[in-house]
Parts: C-alpha cells; structure tokens; sequence
C-alpha cells in the first residue's frame, strides 16, 4: 500500500460497484479513508468489508440536496475534513430522442448532472474555508462526442463537464482543485446493459466500431477496465496534479480521435 494519499479522507459517490468501487479501492491503497456512498447500501457494505476501517459505506441518494448536506456534516465531525470528492454516480436511459420520456430525461439530469451540483457544492465550501481539496466528476466521451441513442446521457454528462469547470475557476483562487475523467466503454454493468450479444461478441463490437450508429471503434484495441479510470481519479487528486485544475481528462483508448 502506497502513502501518497495518507491522512486524507475521500468521499466518493455510486461506490457500490463499477467504476465508483474501483475508485475507492484505489484510494484506500494510497493511504485513504474513504467515505463510501451509493444508493444502493449493499455494494458499499461488501466494499467495507474488503478494506476494514478504511472505508466507511454510507447510502445516499444524491438526488436529494437535504440528504447530500446532512451526509457531509456528518461525515466532517465523525471523520475530519473531506479532502477530496469524487462524483461517480451515475444512470443511462438510452432512447432514440423521438422516443425519449420526460421522465427519463429528468432522471437522467437529476443523478448525472444535479448530483454533482449538490455533492461539489457541499463539498466546496468547506474545502475554500480551509484553502485546499480537490473534486473530480467522472463524465463520459460521450460528453464531448454525438451518440446516437444517448442525448440525454451526453447531455446530462456534457453539463457536469462544464459545471466542473466553472467551479474550478471560481475556487482556484481557494487552492481547491476541479478535474473531469470522461471515459470511454468500460467494463462495467451499465456498459453491459447496453449489449444485446453474449460479452466476447459485443465487447468485439464496441472495440471494432459501428458504421451504422456513426460509431468510432477503439484505437488501443480495448474496453477500458474500472481500474483504469481510477487510476486517473487518483493521479488527479494527489500532489502530483497540483498545478491542473478545469482539466477533463479522457480514458478512452482514443476513441472520440479527440486531439
């Protein structure tokens, strides 16, 4: 276990499985506590059970604003001042626009986009109290690239790209550091959810590409694994990316062919 980010206490959301879980393990081995959230409770219990007092599972519905802020207070007298904030939680409906439900619409906004509002705004002001932190939204390509089937995923994650941004702006001067990792297709159940051919099929898909959705395929010849983008979650909130801030960093394996 490395020390890099010993003493420092993390709150990371929808760590109950996927790309959330990853990124708390990855943490907890750099010398992390972690405050391990999801709506889900039964994910994060599993999770604790892994790593001991390292990880402390909590359920939250990240919809809820009240609940978000009750959460934080909590946690910053039970557990120390939170250093770092990672926002994984996240849904996708996927429809064709034509078909797309108000409903999914405004589910989809309101975990991937409201989310992030309500944990980075309880975060960040206590974080520009102190004059340090860091926070990182995972998002998606899809933010930064047209899919067919996914408007209200890509846009939903496009708004939380921004909304990033425009935090860090407003909080460098604090010391409190806004970072984005947008990956591509990974390995986890929501990517699995949207195939329809058993995985070594579909995974062959996704890699190779889709002239008929307009659908690059992956130059590194891959599906991303969790872990990958959580080893970007934690480059970004350790020492060593102490001068980036309003960076969105893309874990695709070249996917969007983004410059």
């Amino acid at each position: 276990m490395s020390t890099a980010l010993a003493g420092r206490l993390a709150l990371v959301t929808g760590a109950g499985r996927g790309i959330g879980a990853a990124v708390a393990t990855a943490l907890v081995e750099q010398g992390a506590r972690v405050l391990a959230t999801d709506l889900d409770p039964a994910g994060v219990r599993a999770l604790a059970g892994k790593h001991g007092d390292r990880i402390t599972p909590r359920p939250l519905d990240v919809t809820d604003p009240a609940a978000v802020e009750a959460l934080v207070t909590e946690a910053e007298q039970d557990l120390g001042p939170l250093d770092i904030a990672v926002n994984v939680a996240g849904i996708l409906r996927s429809s064709p626009v034509a078909h797309l439900t108000d409903a999914d619409w405004a589910a989809t906004f309101a975990v991937n986009t409201n989310g992030v509002l309500h944990v980075s705004r309880a975060v960040a002001r206590r974080m520009a109290e102190r004059g340090r932190g860091s926070i990182v939204t995972v998002a998606s390509n899809a933010a930064g690239i047209p899919r067919t089937g996914m408007a209200a995923y890509a846009a939903s994650k496009a708004a939380a790209v921004m909304f990033t941004k425009c935090l860090g702006l407003e909080l460098a001067a604090r010391g409190v550091r806004c970072n984005t990792v947008s990956p591509g297709s990974t390995l986890t159940d929501m990517q699995r959810a949207l195939w329809t051919a058993d995985e070594e099929s579909a995974a062959r898909h996704v890699v190779e590409g889709d002239l008929a959705t307009h659908r690059t395929g992956i130059p590194l010849g891959r599906i991303a694994d969790p872990a990958d983008v959580a080893d970007a979650v934690v480059f970004l909130v350790s020492d060593r990316a102490r001068h980036i801030t309003m960076h969105d960093l893309y874990v695709d394996g070249g996917a969007t062919l983004r410059a």
